[in-house]
């Protein structure tokens, strides 16, 4: 009988992860998938019973590494709030077993905010000086960790509506993360002239209208589990350029593209470039005479890649 893998908790891969390089381990793994040598199968969403809520899985092999595998991710439907996990399992594709189970959670906010770095890295203009961040929880402040140094931003703001009435030694926390920041006191005067704009939250709907930004932008948006979330309004991609981490599945649950396909008539066709193809250069940069919006709903990959990587630590 084979032994039980490793069983990484949330501590241990915080632990592990600040020893490794987690945007360089992204970059090689968006060029593995551009060369062939990686395979990102499309989620797979399965709804519990009764309303209950679903599960999300994310799967995908690294045959450079001789790695497979999956992150499964829960949300619970609870009456306090819904609950939301995601466990992480790898696999050997020499053995077939079982080499690391995972924790997912620390996995799952490194490598949204590592992922949005390296769009950042590849689309924001290289002038870019004005940075503002709408949210303010975990991935938020890994969104400005990944991001601070991409380009000489001489300012950095930050919204959410749930400052207003935090603790002061938790906005004090925040703005201890990079010398630059400023909280902002309402959304408009976080976006007002920003050149890159971070949405890192975990809302259903929109949380902001890009026809009433100031100037054209790059505005980046990250997933979470609830059905068809999306953080700018479905029509606004007619009139925006439109990027994404991988074009092969992002539009099948991306919930403002599907909502846009749908009713406003976008195509996914419309996707100018994806990771892969921005980072093997095989996609120019965008001009900036409208916004450019680059969207992530988390790849399977990034997850397999990141517990591969901390396998190895160990």
């Amino acid at each position: 009988m084979s032994s039980p893998p490793p069983l990484i908790n949330q501590a241990q891969a915080r632990e592990l992860l600040a020893q490794v390089d987690v945007p360089q381990i992204l970059r090689k793994l968006f060029r593995d998938l551009a060369g062939g040598l990686a395979v990102q199968p499309a989620q797979q969403l399965v709804e519990f019973p009764h309303g209950a809520g679903d599960f999300i899985n994310y799967l995908g092999v690294l045959a450079e590494d001789g790695v497979y595998g999956v992150k499964t991710s829960p949300y619970i439907v609870r009456e306090q709030g819904p609950l939301v996990t995601a466990w992480t399992l790898l696999m050997s594709m020499r053995t077939g077993q079982p080499l690391l189970l995972c924790d997912a959670a620390e996995l799952t906010t490194a490598r949204t905010a590592a992922t949005t770095a390296l769009a950042v890295d590849a689309l924001a203009p290289l002038s870019a000086q004005r940075l503002a961040i709408i949210g303010s929880g975990k991935v938020a402040q890994a969104h400005l960790h990944y991001v601070k140094n991409l380009r000489d931003w001489q300012h950095i703001s930050l919204y959410s509506p749930s400052l207003a009435t935090a603790a002061p030694d938790a906005v004090a926390q925040l703005k201890s993360l990079d010398p630059r920041l400023v909280i902002a006191n309402s959304r408009d005067a976080a976006l007002m002239d920003a050149d890159v704009i971070l949405l890192c939250t975990s809302s259903a709907s929109p949380v902001i209208d890009p026809a009433r930004l100031s100037k054209p932008a790059l505005i980046t948006s990250i997933s979470t589990n609830a059905p068809r979330a999306h953080e700018v309004p479905p029509h606004s991609l007619n009139a925006m350029q439109v990027f994404c981490d991988y074009r092969q599945t992002t539009p099948g649950s991306a919930g403002e593209m599907l909502i846009a396909a749908e009713q406003h008539g976008w195509d996914k066709r419309h996707i100018i470039g994806d990771l892969p193809e921005l980072l093997s250069e095989h996609v120019q940069r965008p001009t900036y005479d409208r916004h450019v919006f680059f969207r992530s709903i988390g790849l399977g990959l990034e997850d397999i890649a990141l517990a591969n990587a901390l396998w190895r630590q160990l």
